[in-house]
């Protein structure tokens, strides 16, 4: 059982083995794609190819779509070509749900997969193509929230992007310069309209790709690099940049996934790790439950992707939805697991949930901490969405995610998850921000996790982080061998708490500075020094 056309040729063997094909000429969809695309999407990697490409899959099954999307990858080609061009675009999307069934499905709803490559002449010039086609409608993300950014954890400009900056629009070899460069294709082919989407977990996210698109936009214009009337065109209207809020747990591949899936028969399993050590699969893995809430903001319309099971509605709720979730009901949890997790040595996040410490630990961040200072969106429900978190979805033993690929970029998310919450506190007429306990004890978690050595004093490797060689030296003098008092934490880790692009506020201006330097005092008092101040504090 080969995963190309020509092996799925051969419906009835994979169907006798439980997997759901395509029920649509994958053949003539990508044809009409070609032809009339209206959906490109940037970042070919597990989310999208769990997510998008799946219900786009789903609505061609049901006649609701007569297109399938396109992809382009910018961070690491090689994904294009080790994984999309071997299988023609196929891929396998494994659904573990939580009552231990599972769900198979040969996904054939990308059209094209083009690397986002300005030194390769053809793929930039079919992204240039596609991006001056009347048809498209939508260009949405999955970069993560690093991948908007301009400047480095110190604010300096990225050489890429400052280069860009000067060079123009011809061949920019920043992220955010591609984009523009496309929409400037765009802009030039008549200014067309067109909606920019990100998908990405980060709040405000339509903001973030606006700022970096809109930067381009003004310096090329102003350095005579683009037509006058650009910038104007990306602030008119006529360009939409939406926000939205995305939710669905989708793990790196996994090992015992790719084992089920050799027992079927499916052949070329074999993973591969990119240059960039991106891991990647023929196959994806991922939980049942999946939320996507998009402001309904689409110049050039947009086909009914409500039937596919999106949500669209205005910017308010979005930002409910989104605040509701990223600052409280499960991305702070996972902020939770990952730092302890790594921490106490667990490589299941289902696993922790069994850990009495630290269950009652996001459980309190959550429905004690957290909801207090929730807006209920009105089109989901906070305390019903927290319920699902942690009674079905974290604690599916199903689910192969692990705290070390949540540990990812922490410093980049725990403003948002944790630093609204305490602002909200210190904004509140009724809650006292000193009555906070346990974030400001994830905090200081997370300052211990710097220190790359776990509960038992062993080293384990920090996980990517673009702040990490800003804030890691604040700790490296620390030892558990001979912890210091929390005056001298104190001493040591003043710039940090007082760094609002880590936590959102500075720590000393709420009060919050002492108690995170006793936490974390505590936390690095010797081996075992974790476990005791979570039974301590949590248990």
């Amino acid at each position: 059982m080969k995963l190309n056309l020509q092996g799925i040729a051969d419906r009835q063997k994979w169907e006798e083995k439980g997997y759901h094909l395509p029920q649509y000429d994958v053949k003539k969809m990508a044809e009409a794609t070609k032809a009339n695309p209206f959906w490109i999407h940037f970042g070919a990697g597990n989310l999208f190819r769990a997510f998008h490409a799946n219900v786009v899959q789903g609505m061609l099954d049901r006649g609701e779509l007569d297109r399938g999307l396109i992809v382009a990858e910018g961070f690491d080609p090689e994904i294009i070509e080790k994984m999309y061009v071997p299988h023609d675009n196929l891929g396998i999307a494994v659904t573990l749900k939580s009552d231990g069934t599972i769900a198979k499905t040969v996904v054939g709803s990308v059209a094209e997969a083009i690397p986002l490559d300005t030194s390769r002449e053809t793929s930039y010039r079919r992204l240039k193509e596609i991006f001056q086609k009347n048809s498209l409608q939508m260009a949405t993300f999955t970069i993560t929230e690093k991948g908007y950014s301009l400047t480095d954890g110190k604010g300096e400009p990225l050489p890429d992007a400052a280069a860009d900056f000067a060079a123009g629009p011809e061949k920019p070899a920043s992220y955010m310069g591609k984009v523009a460069s496309l929409l400037y294709a765009r802009f030039q082919a008549g200014r067309l309209p067109i909606a920019m989407v990100s998908t990405d977990n980060c709040s405000h996210n339509g903001d973030k790709l606006y700022a970096a698109v809109a930067a381009f936009a003004e310096k090329w214009e102003k350095n005579g690099k683009a037509e006058a009337g650009f910038a104007a065109y990306i602030r008119s209207g006529q360009v939409s940049f939406t926000w939205s809020m995305i939710d669905k747990i989708t793990p790196r591949p996994d090992a015992s996934v790719e084992e089920l899936l050799r027992k079927d028969g499916v052949e070329d399993l074999d993973p591969a790790v990119t240059s960039k050590n991106t891991y990647v699969a023929p196959f994806v893995n991922a939980e049942e439950t999946e939320y996507l809430v998009i402001e309904d903001a689409f110049p050039n319309g947009r086909p009914e992707l409500e039937k596919g099971g999106l949500m669209f509605t205005n910017r308010e709720t979005v930002d409910k939805v989104e605040r509701m979730k990223v600052c409280t009901c499960l991305n702070p949890l996972h902020t939770c697991l990952a730092i302890f997790g790594c921490l106490l040595g667990y490589r299941k996040i289902s696993d922790e949930m069994n850990d009495p410490e630290l269950k009652k630990l996001v459980e309190a961040v959550g429905y004690t901490e957290g909801l207090p200072v929730v807006t209920d969106p009105g089109i989901l429900n906070p305390k019903e969405f927290i319920d699902r978190v942690l009674k079905i979805r974290i604690p599916n033993p199903f689910m192969p995610d692990t705290p070390q690929r949540i540990a990812t970029d922490t410093s980049q998310k725990l403003a948002i998850r944790f630093g609204e919450t305490v602002k909200a506190y210190a904004a509140s007429e009724t809650l006292d921000v000193a009555s906070l306990k346990l974030i400001p004890l994830v905090f200081a978690g997370w300052l211990r996790y710097l220190m790359a050595v776990d509960d038992e004093g062993n080293s384990f490797q920090l996980n990517p982080d673009p702040f990490l060689e800003t804030v890691c030296p604040y700790v490296a003098g620390w030892s558990l061998e001979a912890p210091g008092t929390s005056a001298e934490a104190e001493a040591v880790l003043r710039p940090v708490l007082e760094n609002q692009k880590i936590f959102g506020a500075d720590l000393y201006g709420l009060g919050l500075a002492e108690k995170v330097c006793g936490y974390f005092q505590e936390l690095s008092a010797g081996k075992g020094a974790v476990r005791r101040t979570l039974r301590k504090y949590a248990g």
